[in-house]
C-alpha cells in the first residue's frame, strides 16, 4: 500500500473517531453597522453549527474596536466550557479592520492553512478580490479561534468547506 493511501486511511480513521464530538462555540461579529437583529452572517454561522449538532453558547455583535474585541476574546478564552470562538468581520484592509491584529497576538499556535485555503476557495468564487481577505485562525489557550470575513457568502464558504468538515477533528486533536 502506498504512503499516500496509508495517510488517507489514517485521516479517515481520525475523522470517523471524532464523529461524536460536540463543539461548544461562541460567535463574535465585528461590525460598525450591524446589530444582533441584523447580523445575517453571525446567524448563518449559528444555523450551520446547530445543523451539525454543535452548541452555540453565545453570539455577540460588537463595533470594530480592537480593545473591546481583545477583552471579549480573553473573557471567552478563560471559560472552561468554550471549545471554539468563531469571528466574522474586520478581516479586510480598511483602517477599521482590526480583527486580525488582535487575533494574531492571542494565538499560541497559528493554523496558516485556514487562511490559505479560504483565499484559494475564494479565488474560485470572486477571483483576485480574494487577496483582500486576511482570514486567519489557530489555537489560543487550548481553544480554536477562527476569524472569517463578514460577508454572508464568505461565512458560508468558510463554514461549509473548511470549519464544519474539520471542527470535530480539530477538537479531538486538541484533547489528546
Amino acid at each position: 500500500m502506498s504512503t499516500q493511501k496509508r495517510e488517507k486511511m489514517s485521516y479517515d480513521q481520525h475523522q470517523s473517531s471524532a464523529k461524536s464530538i460536540v463543539a461548544k462555540c461562541v460567535i463574535i461579529t465585528l461590525s460598525d453597522t450591524r446589530s444582533l437583529e441584523t447580523d445575517v452572517s453571525g446567524k448563518r454561522i449559528a444555523e450551520l453549527l446547530k445543523s451539525e449538532g454543535h452548541i452555540v453558547l453565545e453570539h455577540h455583535v460588537i463595533r470594530d474596536d480592537a480593545d473591546r474585541f481583545a477583552e471579549l476574546l480573553k473573557e471567552f478564552l478563560g471559560l472552561g466550557d468554550v471549545d471554539a470562538i468563531l469571528t466574522n468581520g474586520g478581516t479586510g484592509i480598511s483602517g477599521r479592520d482590526r480583527t486580525i491584529g488582535v487575533v494574531e497576538k492571542i494565538l499560541d499556535l497559528p493554523l496558516p492553512g485556514f487562511g490559505e485555503l479560504f483565499r484559494m476557495l475564494s479565488w474560485n468564487e470572486i477571483g483576485s478580490g480574494a487577496m483582500l481577505s486576511r482570514a486567519t485562525g489557530g489555537i489560543a489557550r487550548g481553544k480554536i479561534l477562527l476569524a472569517m470575513p463578514g460577508s454572508t457568502a464568505a461565512v458560508e464558504l468558510a463554514m461549509t468547506k473548511l470549519i464544519l468538515p474539520e471542527l470535530r477533528h480539530l477538537l479531538q486533536q486538541l484533547r489528546k
